[in-house]
């Protein structure tokens, strides 16, 4: 059986289980949309780490400990570059660097940013589709105690330690989906929300003009995995954000910012018990093991999300 499949996708955790996913269905059958609020000018390039930290995954060069990086980097570049005082807490490998370089460079071509990410993935030897949410800039920001802050300022240079208490996504509001966003969502079988931030992660990508009304208007099964098992992040500072945030740090309080468009949401065995819960909201639960500690496990998960929507073979 043929699967389209459309991914939302941002971070680490998303790129595992597009890993597994490629396992068990064709590539070729999957669409990834990627979140671009993380992007970031730094020594004067275009840097997109989610896009990379997916694509770095796939090709199967991502550092295997961190989850996002090239394995076996070198900073010789950072190392120099911080001889002449320049900042090095954006910490960028040399091979890093190359993909950040040719980004650039083509950008300042006139290309545009779902082209290159195309002729990236194609260099990698990437057999996803993968693309921005949009070709225009849109750049998440959070408002801490300290004022606003550019994301990857929160994020990396002061390691997530701030409690978030607003955010807002900088040019989301005039951006438009980039060239096979919206037809990759009403066109597959399936629609899959990655185990991903929500709010840091998801948020840029829904926020965008259109997007989100094409995941109430899609004739697929759009369905989701939660990030969040026994009320912590798998990764990453989601549930104390949600937290701050005034929103309920468990897997029912995300399928709950998600109730207008879900279909499916996949939840962790130590969240069974919210399993009523998440009925109540009109999302069909399905509970199992969603800790992708290996890509076999990864795998399996993908098999079972893909069971559960469309009774692919188990």
């Amino acid at each position: 059986m043929a699967v389209r499949i459309a991914v939302l996708a941002g971070g680490v955790g998303a790129a595992r289980f597009l890993d597994g996913l490629v396992r068990v269905v064709d590539p070729a059958e999957v669409a990834v949309v990627g979140n671009v609020g993380d992007d970031v000018e730094f020594y004067g390039l275009h840097i997109c780490p989610d896009l990379d930290t997916v694509l770095y995954t796939l090709s199967g060069v991502v550092h295997p400990q961190q989850g996002w990086g090239r394995a076996g980097d070198t900073f010789r570049v950072q190392a120099e570059l911080a001889r002449f005082g320049l900042p090095v807490w954006f910490r960028l490998g040399d091979l890093d660097l190359a993909v950040h370089i040719f980004r650039t460079y083509r950008l300042r071509q006139g290309a545009t940013l779902a082209e290159v990410t195309a002729e990236i993935a194609r260099a990698f030897g990437v057999g996803v589709q993968l693309m921005p949410v949009s070709n225009d800039p849109v750049r998440t920001r959070v408002r801490t105690a300290e004022g606003w802050l550019d994301f990857q300022d929160y994020f990396v240079r002061l390691g997530t330690a701030p409690a978030v208490l607003e955010v807002r996504f900088d040019g989301a509001e005039t951006a438009r989906p980039a060239p096979g966003v919206l037809e990759a969502i009403a066109d597959s079988e399936v629609v899959v929300l990655a185990p991903s931030n929500p709010i840091i992660s998801l948020g840029p990508i829904l926020a965008v003009a259109g997007v989100r009304e094409a995941l109430r208007s899609t004739r697929a099964v759009v369905a989701g995995i939660s990030p969040i098992v026994g009320s912590r992040a798998i990764k990453g500072p989601a549930d104390r954000m949600l937290q701050s945030l005034g929103l309920e740090p468990s897997a029912a309080g995300v399928a709950r910012l998600f109730a207008d468009f879900l279909d499916v949401w996949v939840i962790d065995r130590a969240d069974g018990h919210l399993a009523a819960e998440i009925q109540g909201l009109g999302i069909r639960p399905v509970v199992t093991d969603t800790v992708m500690a290996d890509p076999e496990r990864a795998a399996g998960l993908a098999r079972i999300l893909l069971r559960e929507v469309c009774r692919w073979p188990a």
